[in-house]
């Protein structure tokens, strides 16, 4: 089955599904540690549930790491990508303001 995730994510889930057996952990103890039950723990190894960073910042706490070694430290492409989405934002840092005109979709009638 093809993923939707970038490489970069699926190796975040290899490294913290690697980390979870290096401390000898099992996804039950890591479960237990959230508060949750353990099909959440292999979900997120599994990469069916998005992880957000509260989590992954919990994960690094539980398996007595950094977060930057959960992702892997820097990003390769890192100042490319970065350069690139500075292309895509105004001056004041915000994404430009969609332009009123014809190529507006007309909204419904309110009742």
């Amino acid at each position: 089955m093809a993923t939707v995730y970038s490489t970069a994510y699926r190796r975040l889930l290899e490294r913290l599904r690697a980390a979870r057996r290096e401390r000898g952990l099992t996804q039950v103890q890591v479960a237990r540690a959230f508060g949750r039950p353990q099909s959440f723990v292999a979900k997120c190894e599994a990469g069916e549930r998005r992880i957000d960073a509260v989590e992954l910042a919990r994960f690094a706490e539980i398996y007595g790491c950094s977060m930057e070694d959960l992702v892997g430290g820097r990003v390769a492409g890192g100042a490319q990508l970065a350069a690139e989405g500075a292309g895509a934002l105004s001056s004041s840092g915000r994404a430009p303001r969609r332009r009123s005109g014809s190529a507006r979709r007309p909204r419904g009638r309110r009742r």
